[in-house]
């Protein structure tokens, strides 16, 4: 029970009782009726910032504890519909886009909700110019320009003015990203602290991002009370959000690792949800008349990433012969059975452009010609980083074994996803194995991390995955994403979309294994719960006991 003194110091006196519950009865077999307990992997999560987060876990805390001006509907996912914006219009010459607000909008704090925060979130987003900041700045928004480009018109109306005129479909689907979250001004400017400008603060203040990094500003369905790096992270309701009030009083996402013990845990009552299931666990708790499971098919492609900084993996034959080393039809059935679908294209199904071929296949006789092409007959020794979680875990051991057949030794270096993420934006991995989701529900999310690199320096600033992996683009490619924003035309759009998938297929250094269908088994208690479309979209706020 001591590991939770401090947090019960900071919470109020119900989280304090529900968590302190929690870690006196290790088979405590109801959890409180007015908390949901969830049992999920958060060891990628580096910062609570929505201006710097860029991870998976952290952005489905984020979604549900700050508001956003509009969010994808989860009815129709090729609409938009308004959160804090209860309307906008868009200029005749596309580049001006004017929102206007709700009335009576506020945060959690009970500061008023104005144009002049989300002028300031835009800003200090841009400004901050962490990982996700390019979401905003493709618009041609800078440190210098952004406060005349995102500005508040009087209270209740902002004015964002991009530099080219997009399709409206995709700046608004931008504009549902976290990095687009609204935070409160007034006490952001509370927690600033001055800095001196350097590569991580170009600006003589951090814009209270050090604050924001374990702190919270928003306006969401929950507030953020408390996040301890792999161990837990708690909301509690937010009494002044302007939306349907949240049946539950909290939410706990505790940190566990294994599908083995959230499948117990949640037989024993311990929790509410497991969230990171293996097949054969999701099929025992199927099984179960008191657990029930849930499926969603996720924008969430996983693969594997062939860093072109080490001369062996550059060599074009090696990439090939890397996307004939995976056993895919084995891993279909066993390790993603249920939970995903081979799949070797960078636009997940369901997205405009999807591109569903699958043209490799297990050919170690192929792969081996490539090699000795390659110069490499006799093999070499490579390494990957590995989040170690299931299945990647487990795909990455699968391929150990299909690349020792053509000679080829990799050795797996594990480590929590914090630490294989930071590895792999430092660009020091030879090879990197993870998932990737859409930071927005448009082709151009996936397009652009896959196929733009417009700076291969170790300085450059366009983080996308291609840099990452220090890919220089073809010109001819990023140019055809570049001018798939601007085409209005949706069948002609798509079309681009898929000659720049077969592109990356053939010649890309990622090996693209398949797409996530997330799952999860919770108590048949609950109501409510249900998985969103994509990692952001996974909403606790309706939820009930």
């Amino acid at each position: 029970m001591q590991i939770f003194s401090r947090h019960m110091r900071k919470l109020t006196t119900g989280a304090a009782i529900a968590l302190a519950l929690l870690a006196a009865h290790p088979a405590f077999a109801v959890t409180p009726a007015d908390t949901l307990v969830e049992g999920f992997a958060i060891d990628d999560i580096i910062t609570m910032d929505p201006g710097e987060a860029f991870e998976l876990s952290t952005a489905e805390v984020t979604s549900n504890t700050y508001d956003l001006l509009v969010r994808l509907d989860l009815n129709d996912t090729s609409k938009i519909v308004g959160d804090l914006a209860e309307s906008w219009t868009v200029s005749d010459d596309g580049l001006t886009y004017t929102f206007k607000l709700k009335q009576g909008l506020k945060f959690a704090s009970g500061n008023p909700i104005t144009a002049e925060d989300v002028a300031f979130s835009f800003e200090r987003a841009v400004k901050l110019d962490k990982s996700p900041a390019f979401i905003l700045t493709q618009f041609g928004l800078t440190g210098d320009n952004v406060t005349e480009k995102a500005k508040a018109a009087d209270e209740s109306t902002f004015v964002f003015t991009v530099d080219k005129p997009y399709a409206p479909s995709f700046v608004l689907n931008c504009l549902t990203a976290t990095v687009a979250s609204v935070v409160d001004k007034k006490l952001v400017l509370e927690h600033v602290a001055p800095v001196t400008p350097s590569d991580e603060y170009k600006y003589d203040n951090d814009f209270g991002n050090g604050w924001l990094k374990t702190g919270y500003a928003g306006s969401g369905a929950f507030k953020m009370r408390e996040w301890r790096a792999n161990e837990v992270v708690v909301l509690e309701r937010n009494d002044n959000y302007h939306g349907e009030k949240a049946p539950l009083a909290r939410v706990i996402y505790r940190h566990m690792k294994e599908s083995s013990g959230q499948r117990l845990a949640l037989e024993a009552g311990d929790i509410d949800v497991a969230r990171n299931l293996e097949p054969g666990d999701l099929d025992a708790i199927s099984k179960s008349a008191e657990l029930a499971t849930t499926a969603a098919p996720k924008g969430t492609v996983y693969y594997i990433s062939l860093n072109q900084k080490n001369p062996n993996l550059a060599k074009p034959e090696v990439v090939e012969a890397f996307k004939y080393l995976v056993d895919y039809d084995a891993i279909g059935s066993t390790l993603i059975k249920g939970i995903g679908e081979i799949h070797q294209t960078f636009l997940p199904k369901g997205v405009l452009g999807e591109l569903d071929e699958k043209p490799y296949t297990f050919d170690v006789a192929k792969a081996k010609e490539l090699l000795a092409k390659a110069g490499l007959a006799d093999g070499f020794t490579v390494t990957m980083d590995t989040r170690n979680t299931q299945p990647v875990t487990g795909i990455a051991e699968s391929f150990q074994q299909t690349l020792g057949q053509a000679g080829v030794k990799l050795e797996i270096i594990p480590g929590d996803g914090k630490q294989t993420l930071t590895k792999y934006r430092a660009r020091t991995h030879d090879m990197y194995i993870g998932q990737w989701g859409q930071d927005y529900f448009d082709p151009n999310s996936n397009s652009e991390t896959f196929t733009i690199n417009p700076d291969n320096s170790d300085e450059g600033k366009n983080k996308t995955l291609a840099w990452r992996n220090a890919w220089d683009v073809p010109k001819e490619l990023s140019d055809m994403s570049k001018a798939a924003l601007l085409e209005k035309d949706s069948a002609k759009r798509a079309d681009m979309y898929k000659s720049l998938q077969k592109a990356v297929l053939e010649k890309g250094p990622f090996v693209i294994i398949f797409q996530q269908t997330e799952v999860a088994g919770y108590s048949a208690k609950l109501k409510g719960f249900k998985l969103g479309p994509s990692f952001d979209t996974n909403y606790v706020g309706t939820v009930s006991k």
